[in-house]
């Protein structure tokens, strides 16, 4: 894994190779858009999709906390994909993973899959709270849009930019959109979609390719 290190808000920020931001004076990771259960979902109307998405996930969430040493974990929204996605494989995946880290303080910022899928299980010990939410200079969101005090980190688009190269290739990779006043982090989930982005003249991209992430 290859990070950059970065200033928000007047404050240290950590862009990790796994698709997250480790904010150091706060010891707290932040991903946003995990989307889990989401293959289940798509099982579920009978739609073939292939196995495997949410233990990588939850293997790199743990090397992430792992190399980061986060006491704390913030997730931007869209935790669980559907109530459909909420089978017994997905629910028991996610306990052993949180079992296994029962000092990690988790917080979700609920995001609008969230209202259709419903908390996740009591449980599992997650702190659940609605936008925006203070957290030191930043505002913790999941729409980009929501009007919030502070430097305002948020999910939802699922951020990508289109590079070209010689020989007309030309590929969409995942990025952080950081602008002025406000940042979009990339899907934490690998079975998500993306939104290509256009960013303006004051805006930073960095984007995420094989676990390196890369200023553009």
């Amino acid at each position: 894994m290859s990070d950059v290190a970065i200033e928000l808000a007047g404050e240290p920020a950590l862009l990790m190779g796994e698709r997250a931001v480790y904010l150091p004076a706060r010891g707290a990771l932040v991903i946003a858009d995990p989307h889990w259960g989401k293959a289940a979902s798509f099982r579920a109307a009978a739609l073939p999709v292939p196995e495997g998405g949410l233990a990588a996930d939850l293997a790199r969430l743990g090397r992430a906390l792992e190399r980061s040493g986060a006491a704390r974990l913030a997730i931007l929204g869209d935790l669980l994909h559907a109530r459909t996605g909420r089978d017994a494989g997905t629910l028991a995946a996610v306990a052993a993973w949180r079992a296994r880290r029962p000092e990690l303080s988790i917080l979700l910022v609920r995001g609008n899959h969230d209202r259709g899928a419903g908390d996740p299980p009591d449980e599992w010990g997650f702190a659940c709270v609605d936008e925006p939410h203070p957290f030191g200079p930043f505002a913790l969101c999941h729409h980009p849009d929501t009007p919030a005090p502070g430097y305002l980190l948020a999910g939802h688009l699922h951020p990508a930019v289109a590079l070209a190269g010689p020989g007309r290739q030309r590929e969409r990779l995942p990025c952080f959109l950081l602008g002025p006043q406000s940042g979009l982090l990339p899907a934490f989930g690998s079975f998500t979609g993306a939104a290509t982005v256009r960013p303006g003249p004051a805006d930073r991209v960095f984007v995420v390719a094989d676990g390196e992430v890369i200023a553009v």
